[in-house]
């Protein structure tokens, strides 16, 4: 079998690397192309409230969302109007901001009042909030979920084109809404699992329901799905679930495939791809990451697609995989390296993240990849940089002294630059 695993992946960069008229290196979804985490370019190594910082753009409010970037312009979210505890939201506003990528200037802001009841700013909803689902910029368009309050479309400059609801429930924990959409081909794919226990596939043009695939396994599943190529005519949507990984028809949302697992409980992480097999990381209260192979096409794919699992794993933070390694930050604050083949540890050394992390854990974003060094961002600690090799070497440990705040959001790399949300500020990092 032809290596065509990550054929999509590099079809998506190599696509925006030579779009006509365009140079800007775009990061247009939640951990940029494929949702990989993997910039071509160079980033700073070192900055700090007085170094390699182009730029800052004060927040209407928190966000757990990523920047994304399309051309000249960056797209985020923000929510304001409740405080720890409340159990009344109608006052709570979400915001959808577009900035200048050179100047951090406000280009245009929408404010949506929640048009349905939320559930209470309380528990593991705090943790992240009611800005958390990262936006998507597809077909000259930006495509915003807000859960509960739905999925808003709007044109780059900020008119809003049309806005669709997805689902009003909850599911028992009231954890709120994660996951982000994307798109394949001319359908729009949105996850709606904690709103509907459902994924849903639209026109990008009208909002119009292509199809509904609801199941009640998608309970505690807050991934953002991806694409992989499984031969030269097909891809598959590919989402992890509690206890089991699906492939599935992006077009029609039917399920193709499945592959049961021990990661059960809830599932946070985005799955990654490399040399021919699908990265899940995720459980609760036992961790689990595992190794899938992807050779079969349809049906259970049995025991023997699970290359290997370990107990090893991230509670939230999405990993990366580069030159047949996996790394990644834990959640209780650890740089980890693992050899994608075998599933063997190569290191995990402590960061010193500890800080004032909500629940003791001071990592949420997903590390990211620029030129040899990964990029992992503490909720309170600052931002390390280690090398990606096979050794752990930390290169810098960046904080900016001047925010207070906590940085949820897991960064956006662009021509060379890093975009980096907290609670407060959106930073340009440039040299």
């Amino acid at each position: 079998m032809k290596n065509n695993t990550c054929k999509i992946f590099s079809i998506l960069l190599f696509s925006s690397l030579m779009a006509p008229l365009c140079m800007a290196e775009n990061w247009p979804r939640f951990r940029g192309a494929n949702g990989q985490g993997i910039s071509n370019q160079s980033a700073p190594i070192e900055w700090n409230q007085n170094k390699n910082i182009k730029w800052r753009s004060e927040l209407p409010g928190p966000g757990s969302s990523s920047p994304v970037i399309f051309g000249n312009k960056i797209f985020v979210t923000c929510f304001s109007g409740v405080s720890t505890g409340d159990q009344d939201t109608s006052k709570l506003v979400r915001y959808v901001l577009c900035l200048d990528k050179d100047k951090g200037t406000v280009l245009w802001k929408d404010e949506l009042k929640s048009n349905q009841r939320e559930d209470p700013y309380s528990g593991f909803l705090v943790e992240h909030g009611y800005a958390s689902n990262t936006p998507l910029v597809a077909k000259g368009k930006l495509f915003v979920y807000l859960g509960k309050s739905g999925i808003h479309c709007y044109d780059l400059n900020g008119k809003k084109l049309w806005e669709k609801n997805l689902g009003t429930g909850s599911t028992r924990r009231k954890w709120g809404s994660a996951a982000s959409p994307v798109i394949y081909k001319n359908t729009l794919i949105v996850s709606a699992a904690e709103e509907a226990l459902a994924l849903y596939g639209l026109n990008p043009e009208t909002g119009e329901q292509k199809w509904k695939s609801q199941a009640d396994s998608l309970e505690m599943a807050y991934a953002t799905p991806i694409f992989m190529n499984i031969k030269p005519d097909r891809d598959d949507l590919i989402l992890p679930v509690p206890g089991e990984l699906w492939g599935m028809n992006p077009e029609t949302g039917k399920l193709r495939w499945f592959v049961k697992t021990n990661i059960t409980g809830n599932v946070s992480p985005s799955p990654v791809l490399g040399n021919q097999a699908v990265y899940i990381f995720g459980g609760y209260p036992s961790l689990r990451r595992c190794a899938i192979k992807v050779d079969g096409l349809k049906g259970d794919l049995g025991e023997e697609a699970t290359l290997w699992e370990d107990k090893q794993s991230s509670y939230v933070p999405t990993p990366v995989y580069i030159n047949g390694r996996l790394y990644w930050a834990s959640d209780t604050g650890y740089a980890c390296c693992a050899d994608a083949k075998s599933g063997k540890m190569l290191f995990r050394e402590r960061l010193d993240a500890r800080g004032k992390g909500s629940r003791g854990k001071p990592f949420y974003a997903g590390a990211v990849y620029a030129d040899g060094k990964i990029y992992a961002v503490s909720r309170w600690g600052g931002t390390f940089v280690f090398n990606a090799d096979k050794e752990f070497k930390l290169l810098a440990h960046n904080k900016i002294s001047t925010d207070d705040s906590q940085f949820h959001g897991t960064p956006a790399l662009s021509d060379g630059k890093i975009f980096l949300r907290s609670d407060k500020y959106l930073y340009c990092i440039s040299e």
